[in-house]
């Protein structure tokens, strides 16, 4: 999917907690120093990938994981954690200590939720105040975290019992309520599903091994793993691993990438011969498959962010395919790839992205409801610049990582009412169920994320 955050997230600003600090404790420290400083760029509003780049890069190479499953579980337990916060501190702390809130609701996360020994949790995360320059905090940080633990089942007990819909679903109460509305039947399958960690998923490059083929192959390097019924190139590996020893990345064999997504290139139909506009394709997991899928296709790859667009010249490179790519709009074609008409077009459109909040957390934290109707807009734009590219006869597979109906069928809805030539071709629910103009898939079992397709037709004259 595009980049969720591109456009939402809120213009850099710079904060006395956010300036560099110069080395003041021991690496346990500095890393946790890190983490409060990745978590605190989330809370301004900053995408955590993002921040937890900066961050892995001012780090030891051996903490960098460590970093990242401690920023990444603080913000999928947020709600919960910043409860117990409140509980803990006898009044809130002042907006410009803004990155000590960060460091308690990671040493709440350590003791909750990791193996870390309580004494270098609670030990090392209050050192990370004075790397942090706010000595005075050190005590502080200490005492709330130590009250934790004595008073640990108590609080739990406390925060169990609370009304609150942010805390019983870890999502804000917006769209907890959206999404019962929107699911009222399968909402609390949905919550559950949103709470775990995504599945660690394979996408088996098929012009290389049959799925059997890999999973030998996986089985002799010590991994085991499951197909999954209705997508024939996907396989679920049992644990996460690093993609160094997945057997043949490096040559292209394989990719790490959702079930869901990997939907996209079946359902778009596209033949040999044919000429495909991938439209908002960074990083560039669906233009791949699109290649490995249907051979002797020409693909033009388009993105707005030139940097990002050059994530899809890396994966084109891994995988020894080619595509022609170009920096550009997808809501204002412009240059010579929207000199052409295409037979087939992927429109993956920028949306809210709530169907993959367990890979990217912190969504349950930056997304508002403003943003629904900014996407909702930008969403039109391009539904409206792209249908001009595409050829009588032709067929465009508008995609999103949304739940919600406003992205997906009242927008094909709406795109219907005002275009004569465009009709539905309804797709078979192989996954997912069926909807009035397409295909939802939901984020309520382990084996895929939340996706939305809409297959559409534009008819020939006469």
């Amino acid at each position: 999917m595009p980049n969720p955050y591109r456009g939402l997230c809120l213009a850099e600003r710079s904060k006395p907690w956010q300036r560099p600090r110069k080395p003041g404790g021991g690496s346990g420290a500095l890393l946790r120093a890190q983490l409060a400083l990745v978590l605190g760029e989330v809370l301004e509003g900053r995408s955590l990938n993002d921040a937890l780049q900066r961050g892995q890069g001012k780090v030891a190479q051996r903490d960098r994981a460590l970093l990242a499953e401690l920023a990444y579980g603080t913000c999928r337990q947020y709600f919960r954690l910043d409860a117990l916060s409140g509980m803990l501190l006898r009044q809130p702390l002042k907006d410009r200590d803004l990155d000590i809130q960060a460091l308690l609701l990671g040493g709440l996360y350590q003791l909750l939720y990791t193996r870390i020994p309580a004494h270098a949790a609670i030990g090392e995360t209050a050192g990370a105040a004075r790397v942090l320059r706010k000595k005075w905090a050190v005590g502080l940080v200490n005492g709330v975290l130590r009250h934790f633990q004595r008073e640990r089942e108590a609080l739990l007990s406390r925060v169990e019992k609370l009304d609150a819909p942010e805390v019983r679903y870890q999502l804000p109460e917006w769209l907890v309520d959206t999404l019962k509305n929107a699911w009222p039947e399968q909402a609390e399958a949905v919550f559950q599903g949103l709470a775990l960690r995504p599945p660690f998923t394979l996408r088996v490059n098929l012009r290389r091994n049959s799925l059997s083929e890999y999973a030998s192959l996986l089985q002799k390097a010590g991994l085991t793993a499951r197909p999954i019924k209705g997508v024939p190139s996907a396989l679920i590996l049992d644990e996460a691993v690093a993609v160094e020893r997945l057997p043949g990345f490096a040559e292209g064999a394989v990719s790490v990438q959702d079930a869901g997504a990997q939907l996209a290139a079946l359902l778009l139909d596209a033949k040999p011969g044919m000429e495909v506009l991938d439209a908002c394709a960074a990083p560039g997991g669906k233009t791949g498959h699109i290649l490995e899928h249907t051979p002797d296709v020409h693909v033009m790859a388009v993105d707005l962010d030139s940097q990002r667009l050059e994530r899809v010249a890396q994966n084109m490179a891994r995988l020894k395919l080619d595509a022609r790519l170009a920096v550009g709009d997808a809501s204002a074609p412009r240059g010579r790839w929207a000199e052409q008409v295409y037979d087939r077009i992927l429109a993956d459109v920028p949306c809210t992205a709530i169907g993959v909040i367990r890979r990217h957390p912190d969504i349950r934290l930056l997304r508002k409801p403003a943003d629904v109707h900014n996407l909702q807009y930008r969403q039109q734009q391009i539904l409206d610049a792209l249908w001009s590219l595409l050829r009588p006869g032709g067929k465009m597979l508008y995609a999103t990582c949304s739940l919600l109906p406003q992205e997906n069928d009242e927008q094909i809805a709406r795109f219907l009412q005002k275009r004569p030539d465009a009709s539905v071709v309804m797709l078979k629910p192989g996954r997912g169920m069926n909807t009035n103009h397409g295909l939802q898939l939901l984020p309520d079992t382990l084996e895929t994320d939340g996706f939305y397709y809409a297959l559409l037709e534009k008819q020939t004259d006469g």
